[in-house]
């Protein structure tokens, strides 16, 4: 996503800040490339002397790194705006110049679902339909039983299906989490500054929130504090205690930059499609209403403040539930006559009732909001 800047008399100083932003942007986008083409060729390397040579290159190249997006220049300048009016208050400065740059954020590219159209289309060019893109239920259990051994499985299952956010997972405290209630409660995360890792406050205000857990989940997350006991006997006195639920063998904090490296790897080993970390979160949201929820109930799940952004975003909904909706919304009308599926018109006025609960559920409610 891009976003521009624009420029207005006696604003340059607070206007150049976001010019350098986007110039940063842009290379961090030309060092992502470069990294990924000597990764992409090291994986290609067929002799061990080739692929030392890759990984000593990357040694030597700047990690991957996130763009500064325009929801971060937006709240960017609304803190630096604030800032600068209490300087005003206090007769520090008579001028607000961030009052005069303006920041569009950019469209955000729509969730597709990996369809078997857009699976060969992939498969043919390389190229994906969107920069967003969700597995379908079959893929994501494609995925789930691939990795069933990895260490980082348990992650990798509650983000899945209970949308959970990278940062949220990986702050995730066992302290927060009552197996017993099936519950876990998102109090704190772990983000990155730069490649440093920091723990913070949830995203955003309804991001903390207690998110209800299924039995399956329930039993993964028993599955893994026994495992992560068996790590911590193991390493005994060496064993570092952050109280975290996910963590590296000996205790410390996972880095959230690294699970997503780590899961990136996963997926290209297998034959799925690509999808990033956190479009998994995206999955959960649709498995959520394939499943029968409405979307304030998964806006909750998600930790939105506005429903706005649950249904604009996160609701790239099956194919089956599109059509679903579709037989309901027909089926609202009801018809004196036989129809062509042999329905009188009694059978109409029940079925029209249960097709209206259907579309009701699915729900289109929309509030203002800003955040991803």
């Amino acid at each position: 996503m891009s976003s521009s800047v624009s420029l207005r008399p006696g604003s340059r100083k607070a206007a150049s800040l976001f010019a350098k932003i986007e110039e940063n942007n842009d290379e961090i986008v030309a060092a992502n490339a470069a990294r990924r083409a000597v990764d992409d060729a090291r994986k290609q390397a067929t002799k061990r002397a080739e692929q030392r040579a890759f990984r000593a290159q990357l040694q030597e190249m700047p990690p991957f790194r996130r763009t500064t997006g325009p929801a971060a220049q937006l709240k960017l300048r609304a803190t630096l705006r604030a800032a600068l009016n209490d300087a005003i208050a206090q007769q520090i400065i008579t001028f607000n110049p961030a009052a005069h740059v303006e920041v569009e954020p950019g469209k955000r590219p729509k969730a597709l679902v990996w369809t078997a159209e857009r699976v060969e289309q992939w498969q043919r060019t390389g190229e994906k339909p969107s920069p967003v893109m969700v597995w379908t239920p079959e893929q994501t259990g494609e995925f789930l039983d691939l990795v069933h051994e990895d260490r980082l499985y348990g992650l990798y299952h509650l983000i899945a299906f209970r949308g959970l956010r990278r940062g949220e997972g990986c702050g995730l405290r066992w302290s927060d989490v009552d197996l017993d209630a099936k519950t876990a409660t998102v109090a704190t995360q772990l983000v990155l500054d730069g490649w440093d890792v920091e723990e913070g406050d949830p995203k955003t205000s309804s991001g903390a929130r207690v998110v209800a857990l299924d039995a399956e989940t329930v039993k993964v997350l028993r599955t893994h504090k026994a495992q992560q006991s068996a790590e911590r006997l193991e390493w005994g006195e060496a064993w570092i205690n952050t109280g975290r639920v996910f963590t590296e063998a000996n205790g410390t904090l996972l880095h959230p930059g690294k699970v997503s490296e780590a899961f990136e790897k996963n997926v290209r080993t297998s034959s799925l499609p690509p999808i990033r970390l956190h479009d998994l979160r995206h999955g959960a949201a649709t498995l959520a209403l394939a499943g029968g929820a409405d979307m304030k109930t998964v806006q909750e799940m998600l930790g939105h403040s506005s429903i706005t952004i649950t249904s604009d975003i996160y609701t790239s909904v099956l194919p089956e539930v599109a059509h679903r909706a579709a037989e309901a919304a027909a089926k609202l009308v009801p018809r004196k006559s036989t129809g062509t599926d042999g329905h009188t018109s009694g059978t109409h006025e029940a079925q029209s009732s249960a097709a209206l609960q259907l579309v009701t559920n699915l729900g289109t409610k929309k509030d203002p909001g800003q955040e991803a």
